[in-house]
């Protein structure tokens, strides 16, 4: 690696201008059938599960992060990545559209353009939150509760619904049924957590200049993480092996990069790859709230997620083992968003994937990286708006 990746001289672009009360346990999850829901899940989602030789595949797409002429490219992107990893399972990670819509409609065609690829191929998938979801909120009055209400309406959507009084928008629990035996008891589990947007403008009088000026996990989203990790645990008679994505960092991310909280050196980072097994570029700082949101001890304490994974920083795709919790980044999949400087701009333009094998101990078995120009894909510096935009095309009755 170069010493500007190791270093991470490409610095984020400058960042743009409570906690509530844990709601009941099980109302965030989303799972297929009784036989493999949740504590308290609610109504019935498309069903999750292993397929008949014991394997399951994520894509996780994030960043795609455009308005209602969304880049044909990213669309191209995600049915080539579709087609090729036929996946059981689709996670776009955040910041989803960006705030260059100006009304309603325009957000749901920006929207639309990146499920449309999954609900064309009846693949089951959900979408978290990232910080710029509501940017243009002002003029189209869309809020992520509205989204997600949107969202739920397409037919292979698996977001759950919100809980009153827990931060965040669709804290989801999946659960993806054994393909051994009956099939009623879940080998895996997928969360989805809502990392927020950004840090309030001041806590106890005091402002937040000189921090990074993200939001972060809460405290009650992480009592509900543990809580219903608990709960499954106690359902089943075992904990379920799992993995979570969310759209900002931890700053166990950057930790793990330098094997050190103080210094950011290069033998720090060679330290790193050494003890963590890091694989991929670091080109940009990475960018969590002030606070740390005390979520990866709480994996510690659970010992069932081994795996978080984030976008937010475009241009990050490193991996690594953190103390037997991996914590990696996917590319940004969205060509519309910030890249790489000049002609590289889109050459880190990709998605990530997740292999799970119920006949491999633990479970989960690989993550790997995929990109757009191995695809063939146009990898010129400009933009390719999608014109005009793509017919909404819903299926589920009762929704608007």
């Amino acid at each position: 690696m170069n010493e500007n990746i190791i270093t991470g001289k490409l610095s984020r672009r400058a960042a743009l201008a409570a906690a509530g009360t844990l709601g009941a346990l099980g109302l965030t999850v989303a799972a297929g059938t009784a036989g493999n829901a949740a504590p308290g899940a609610k109504a019935p989602k498309p069903t999750l599960a292993f397929r008949a030789d014991g394997t399951f595949k994520v894509v996780q797409f994030n960043d795609t992060q455009d308005d209602e002429q969304t880049d044909r490219r990213t669309i191209e992107l995600m049915e080539r990545t579709l087609d090729s990893e036929k996946p059981d399972f689709v996670v776009i990670n955040g910041d989803v559209i960006n705030g260059g819509c100006v009304n309603e409609l325009e957000v749901k065609q920006a929207l639309n353009h990146v499920v449309a690829p999954m609900e064309s191929r009846s693949i089951p998938w959900a979408v978290t939150f990232g910080n710029h979801d509501e940017d243009s909120v002002a003029a189209t009055g869309m809020t992520e509760a509205k989204m997600l209400d949107f969202l739920q309406a397409y037919t292979f959507n698996v977001n759950a619904d919100n809980i009153p009084g827990l931060t965040g928008t669709s804290n989801t629990q999946l659960l993806v049924q054994s393909s051994k035996s009956n099939g009623k008891d879940p080998a895996f589990g997928l969360w989805l957590i809502d990392t927020g947007r950004y840090a309030p403008s001041a806590i106890d009088g005091q402002g937040f200049s000189g921090y990074p000026g993200w939001d972060w996990v809460r405290m009650d989203q992480v009592s509900w993480y543990r809580e219903q990790s608990l709960a499954t645990e106690k359902k089943y008679g075992k904990k379920v092996p799992s993995l979570m994505w969310g759209h900002i960092a931890l700053h166990e991310h950057r930790n793990m990069w330098f094997a050190s909280i103080d210094s950011r050196t290069s033998a720090d980072h060679a330290r790193a790859v050494t003890r963590h097994g890091i694989v991929g570029e670091r080109n940009e700082d990475e960018c969590p709230g002030p606070i740390n949101s005390g979520l990866f001890n709480a994996f510690l304490e659970r010992g069932d997620v081994k795996g978080y994974f984030v976008g937010h920083d475009h241009v990050n795709t490193y991996v690594g083992n953190y103390y037997g919790v991996q914590l990696g980044y996917a590319p940004g999949s969205g060509f519309g968003a910030y890249g790489l400087p000049g002609a590289d701009r889109n050459r880190l333009r990709g998605a990530r994937v997740f292999e799970m094998d119920e006949n491999h101990p633990g479970i989960y078995k690989n993550t790997r990286l995929v990109f757009a120009k191995d695809f063939g894909i146009d990898m010129t510096a400009n933009r390719q708006t999608t014109v005009p935009p793509l017919p909404i095309n819903q299926n589920k009755p009762g929704k608007k």
